[in-house]
């Protein structure tokens, strides 16, 4: 359980910066998860690996402008905030740069004053709760004043700040995409609908737990950040009543099921905060396959890969990848693991 033993080499050039042009272009490496035999398609022959009655599950969760860049009131210090989430009403707990600047009663201003942020409380890690102030609608305001909240590891412009949301993106509340999602296209979709694959829709709103790197040696003493979800009884019932299999679309999706399925031994109507870690030896209980991308060394998500299929399968599957230039992380290909 030594975080060394998820660390792989990955040359820069091949960490993915821009999506492609069509979303559904992109390459798929379709792992066994129980031989670790490998085979290469291209996502929009997905549909190839489906059959009639099978559930495909998708987190329908919203990137909101969630990177606000601002000053504090007294020395003009520039402060970076990314909105991780909601807490309560005006409250927000944010990742904020630099931390040390700020103490409580701290406040940073936004655009011209029209959104301003009170610092409620100091936490570890570079968290902050901030209340926000502002007259009108919070969201109409970041949207004018808000960044979309791209990955250190991406530094091109997005020209398209679509690109960065699902094509089914409904509820507004990430700090950042679900990206195993960023392949599907609307006709992809309707063709898996039309050839009888049930499609049905969780959320969960991408926050800190979902790409906060390990910094413990051993694995099993991280703590993850918590994350809201939402699943609904019509969802539930599909669930609890499907004859086929029940694929995922991203890790993000896969926490959803395996929270609800791991407190109440079935699918039922729900929704709270999940925290839970996945990593080898877990049994899954809610999934029988994933649609992911290639994620970062040494992070949760390479864990909860692993635990799906082995360890050896995951990082053969990701050497392979590298010596056939696969693209890596957001913008980059898609794995099935079935």
């Amino acid at each position: 359980m030594n975080i060394e033993e998820y660390d792989y080499d990955l040359p820069l050039e091949l960490i993915a910066q821009t999506p492609l042009k069509t979303r559904s272009d992109s390459k798929l490496l379709v792992l066994n998860k129980n031989t670790g035999e490998l085979e290469e398609s291209i996502f929009k022959d997905i549909k190839k690996y489906f059959k009639k009655g099978d559930v495909l599950v998708l987190n329908d969760t919203k990137v909101i402008p969630a990177r606000l860049i601002g000053e504090k009131v007294d020395t003009k210090a520039v402060i970076e905030l990314l909105l991780l989430k909601n807490i309560n009403g005006d409250i927000w707990e944010c990742l904020a740069k630099p931390q040390k600047r700020l103490h409580v009663d701290t406040i940073i201003t936004f655009g011209n004053g029209e959104l301003k942020a009170k610092v409620v409380e100091k936490k570890e890690e570079g968290i902050v709760l901030v209340k926000m102030l502002y007259d009108g609608i919070f969201l109409e305001i970041l949207e004018k004043l808000g960044m979309m909240p791209l990955p250190p590891y991406i530094h091109e412009k997005l020209e398209n700040q679509e690109r960065y949301q699902t094509v089914y993106a409904k509820n507004l509340g990430s700090a950042a995409a679900p990206t195993a999602g960023l392949h599907f296209t609307n006709e992809l979709l309707k063709e898996l609908e039309d050839m009888g694959v049930i499609l049905v829709y969780v959320t969960l709103h991408v926050g800190l737990g979902t790409f906060r790197p390990v910094e413990v040696s051993d694995i099993t003493k991280h703590k993850m950040h918590s994350e809201f979800y939402i699943l609904k009884k019509e969802v539930a019932d599909i669930l609890n009543n499907c004859q086929g299999n029940i694929y995922a679309v991203g890790t993000t999706s896969t926490r959803v099921l395996e929270t609800v399925m791991s407190k109440y031994n079935k699918f039922q109507e729900c929704s709270g905060w999940t925290d839970i870690f996945i990593y080898p030896g877990y049994k899954f209980k809610a999934i029988d396959g994933l649609i992911t991308n290639f994620h970062l060394p040494k992070s949760t998500l390479l864990m909860l890969v692993s635990a799906l299929a082995s360890k050896e399968f995951i990082l053969n599957a990701y050497d392979y990848a590298i010596k056939h230039n696969y693209r890596f992380f957001s913008f980059g290909d898609a794995m099935f693991i079935k």
